[in-house]
């Protein structure tokens, strides 16, 4: 077993234009101050990193790295979500999607993904380089437009669509491999890795990749009321990143999973801050502890509900309290005594 580390914040959700959230020094202040002692870097965000630099310079990532820790901080994952995003775009998306690529790339979708694989390729190089083991990221989507099936999908449909999917995510995992970094893809609605048959079905692709793993974040599979918890007895041995996130299910007469295109606050499924939802995280962290996840508790602040300074002012003692420091010997040590193979004979009645 392993002590989870932690608590750590993501701070994607957090930057601004006015200070603390508007610098790395200013807001890894804000996060140490608050009792958090890791921070996962959202790497299009260039007031936190330059990932050019940082995937070609060991001096840019060491000074980063010093920086960071000047607070007490330590860098806990890098991620590419809104890049990983755009490695897998149906057309229908192009155009929701298209902000996610600078400027110059918008309204072409071919020159897009390559600056995504790019994106992918130096966040790898920069992993390496800070010392990481694990990377962040989203798997992108050929088929979520279907995951409903109405009219019925053609046969081979998905499978075209996840042969596709790990043609081009396979040389990026072998990268990631060579760097020696996994990537925890979030398993979440939207991507074509969106539960726990998906990833099987994009991990059987890609060839059953040792760097194909899971970033787990059980508020989305509240929204999908899928078992959360047996979800890590199934995965336990992938999942390598964790986002503290809660949400709730709250069904109606009128409205369920689908939300009826409602706002998040009234939908009946909705994110909450840690603690406000209905997720059992004794039950997580004890399971993960269990199972020796070795990585951070990370909180990932999205609430329709609270604000975002509220949560992550109660997320860094809400993990806290959470993290079990994981035993070291049994609880009836004291009632045993060692004994030799002549005895262990002797009680099993073989050598009378």
């Amino acid at each position: 077993m392993k002590t989870i580390k932690g608590p750590a914040i993501f701070l994607a959700q957090f930057m601004g234009e006015e200070a603390p959230f508007d610098s790395l020094e200013n807001i890894c202040k804000w996060a140490a101050d608050m009792g958090y002692k890791g921070i996962q870097i959202p790497t299009w965000e260039s007031r936190l990193i330059d990932l050019n630099q940082a995937a070609v310079s060991q001096k840019y990532c060491d000074e980063l790295l010093a920086k960071v820790s000047s607070f007490g901080l330590e860098i806990t994952e890098l991620s590419t979500h809104l890049q990983g995003q755009l490695i897998a775009v149906h057309p229908a998306f192009d155009e929701g999607f298209d902000v996610f690529a600078p400027d110059h790339l918008r309204k072409n979708p071919k020159a897009r993904q390559q600056w995504a694989v790019d994106q992918l390729m130096k966040a790898g190089f920069a992993s390496q380089k800070l010392g990481l083991k694990v990377h962040a990221t989203f798997s992108g989507a050929f088929i979520w437009h279907t995951f409903y099936a109405w009219p019925q999908r053609p046969t081979g449909l998905v499978e075209e669509a996840f042969r596709e999917l790990a043609s081009r995510w396979k040389p990026i995992l072998d990268h990631f491999d060579n760097c020696g970094v996994d990537i925890a893809y979030e398993i979440h609605p939207g991507e074509d890795l969106h539960d726990g048959v998906s990833f099987e079905r994009f991990l059987e692709a890609v060839d059953n990749h040792p760097r194909c793993n899971i970033l787990y974040d059980p508020s989305h599979f509240v929204l999908q009321q899928l078992d959360y918890l047996r979800f890590i007895d199934y995965y336990h041995d992938r999942i390598k990143a964790f986002h503290v996130k809660d949400a709730e299910f709250n069904p109606t007469g009128k409205s369920g999973i689908y939300g009826g295109y409602q706002d998040w606050v009234d939908r009946p499924a909705r994110f909450r801050s840690p603690g406000d939802g209905q997720v059992d995280f004794k039950g997580i962290f004890s399971k993960l502890s269990q199972y020796g996840f070795e990585g951070w508790a990370v909180l990932e602040w999205e609430c329709c509900i609270k604000s975002p300074e509220q949560g992550a002012r109660e997320g860094a003692p809400f993990i806290a309290d959470q993290i079990i420091e994981v035993t070291d010997k049994a609880f009836d040590d004291f009632a045993g005594e060692s004994i030799d193979k002549k005895g262990l004979r002797t009680l099993l009645g073989l050598d009378k």
